[in-house]
């Protein structure tokens, strides 16, 4: 059955990012952010302590550094810059989740670093370089650039849909520079259908993107991320 993922973990400090709280006991998996694009030491605890109590597995969320941009800004980083950068990040998760004795399920680059894994071949064997040495999964989307690298590097490759992004007419995410903005929750659940039966979806330009769903992602940013998921979990299961 495809799992149900999100994006957690992102306040920072007194900022408040998502709604953790009511969202973790509707997933299966939470990608935790690691303090680069979002969260702090204290978040990522919190976040961590409520995945367990949640019997939710946790998972990996690095980015570029880039706290000001949320991670969606590009960056022109060396490969071994790339691959210290995402250790150093699951590290620091992973002292917590060895703490609370909880297993790293996956690793799951964040916006712009998921992005540019999807077409730049250096970024991807940076991601893939750092993964080798944590032994997880690695989440990702098909017919990409980071599909194939993952793939060719014998890594567990678990292919990702986006139940609130839209997608262009090369398969590319359309992702929003500022903030999130509410998706519709009916048309959120007819395209998370379609992608697991048909592995497609209908891109911005009204053509069909083909689309791997072992697991759909929800942004907890998203205004009305419960809503999509509450009805997505009746759909599905």
């Amino acid at each position: 059955m495809t799992k149900l993922n999100c994006d957690m973990g992102e306040s920072f400090g007194i900022y408040r990012a998502g709604n953790d709280e009511d969202i973790m006991p509707l997933i299966d998996i939470a990608n935790v952010a690691c303090g680069f694009h979002a969260s702090d030491p204290n978040h990522m605890r919190k976040t961590i302590e409520l995945a367990k109590k949640n019997n939710v597995k946790v998972g990996a969320h690095p980015s570029l550094p880039d706290l000001q941009g949320f991670g969606r800004r590009e960056m022109k980083l060396q490969r071994y810059e790339l691959k210290n950068l995402i250790m150093y990040q699951v590290g620091a998760l992973k002292s917590f989740l060895d703490e609370l004795e909880l297993p790293l399920n996956h690793i799951k680059p964040h916006g712009a670093l998921y992005g540019m894994a999807s077409k730049d071949q250096e970024v991807a064997h940076a991601i893939a370089d750092a993964v080798e040495v944590f032994n997880v999964s690695i989440f990702g989307m098909v017919n990409t650039c980071h599909e194939k690298v993952y793939k060719e590097r014998g890594l567990d490759f678990i292919a990702e849909f986006y139940a609130d992004l839209d997608y262009d007419p090369d398969g590319k995410l359309i992702i929003a520079k500022g903030k999130n903005k509410p998706y519709d929750t009916a048309l959120a659940v007819e395209r998370c259908l379609r992608a697991i039966s048909e592995n497609k979806v209908k891109n911005s330009g009204g053509t069909d993107t083909i689309v791997g769903c072992d697991t759909i992602c929800v942004h907890s940013d998203t205004p009305n991320a419960i809503e999509i998921i509450q009805n997505l979990n009746k759909a599905i299961k």
